[in-house]
């Protein structure tokens, strides 16, 4: 009972910041999002009567047994697991590692548990191991419905992946693990005197990007999505205690992205809840925001994504 499943990372146009229920992980507002083709998590999962206990490569060991644990009761069965997973980027730096990680993990222990589920069952079974990584099951563009209930809350896909083409420049600063996991975070949201006028919007904010997606307006799609990131670290710069996900690389190429876009390069700039920063662009001018990028000392990699699928098996066995 093997399988091994590879899961994208994702990058949230309108954020997933707060939950109106922690245990179930739904969110406080619905977002949308797209699946990066070259950040990706590999997982696999074996359960067997031969292993004594629950065997993990990684950290965050209690998160994942608990997530193998659902998957068990689905399964009825006992059997413990050994699970191997790896990521193709630096993880916990703001680049959606646990998206891609409870995506994969949710697949590939599902499939080696016996189990057959549809797309939606396998988005709230990884909602309730990251909220964001249910955005990792379907391929393309995906909303995700915040529902009251779990079986309301799920991402599906509303745009295939080769409908807009706009490409995600990672520019990683630092692969430093934030100090304050987002987890924590989302647990004091309210104390920002903003967080209520920002959730009254996010119903028509979610609206108008999905028609920004669908006329393919690349330049209201990049101020839009610009100025939303920016709206999410308000949010966090006025919570209790504060959180200060950027550094002086990061602030440097979002100065930067205003000066490129005076000089007629078309780039916006997004971030997630931490230091490294989406730079988004037409996929034509790619190699131009990569060669302004190569200029910066503070860049130290380059990840180059387009709209990719979603969470699928590489291999499986029984």
């Amino acid at each position: 009972m093997k399988a091994t499943a590879i899961a994208p990372s994702n990058i949230a146009f309108t954020k997933y910041w707060g939950r109106k229920d922690e245990v179930l992980r739904l969110p406080a507002n619905g977002s949308i999002s797209m699946c990066l083709s070259n950040l990706f998590t590999t997982t696999t999962v074996e359960f067997s009567p031969d292993f004594q206990k629950d065997e993990i490569n990684i950290d965050d060991k209690g998160r994942i047994i608990k997530h193998l644990d659902r998957i068990r009761r689905l399964a009825n069965i006992s059997l413990k697991a050994r699970v191997a997973t790896e990521n193709n980027f630096p993880s916990g730096t703001g680049l959606s590692s646990s998206a891609s990680g409870f995506a994969a993990l949710t697949l590939a222990a599902v499939k080696a548990a016996g189990l057959n589920l549809s797309q939606r069952q396998l988005s709230i079974l990884a909602r309730q191991g990251s909220g964001s990584a249910c955005r990792s099951i379907p391929s393309g563009f995906v909303e995700w419905l915040d529902g009251d209930t779990s079986e309301t809350s799920y991402a599906k896909q509303i745009f295939p992946a080769s409908y807009f083409k706009i490409a995600d420049v990672v520019a990683v600063v630092s692969e430093r693990k934030k100090e304050v996991p987002t987890s924590f975070g989302m647990q004091t949201t309210q104390s920002s005197p903003f967080m209520e006028i920002r959730l009254r919007r996010m119903k028509e904010k979610n609206k108008l990007v999905k028609k920004l997606i669908k006329e393919r307006g690349f330049k209201e799609f990049g101020e839009f999505i610009e100025a939303e990131a920016m709206e999410l670290h308000a949010i966090m710069l006025t919570q209790y205690p504060p959180l200060i996900y950027w550094t002086p690389g990061t602030l440097t190429i979002m100065k930067l992205v205003g000066v490129w876009r005076s000089e007629g390069l078309p780039v916006y700039f997004t971030i997630n809840t931490g230091q490294n920063i989406h730079l988004i662009c037409e996929q034509e001018n790619v190699d131009k925001v990569k060669a302004k990028l190569k200029e910066l000392e503070e860049v130290k990699e380059i990840i180059v994504n387009t709209p990719g699928e979603g969470a699928r098996l590489h291999n499986a066995s029984r």
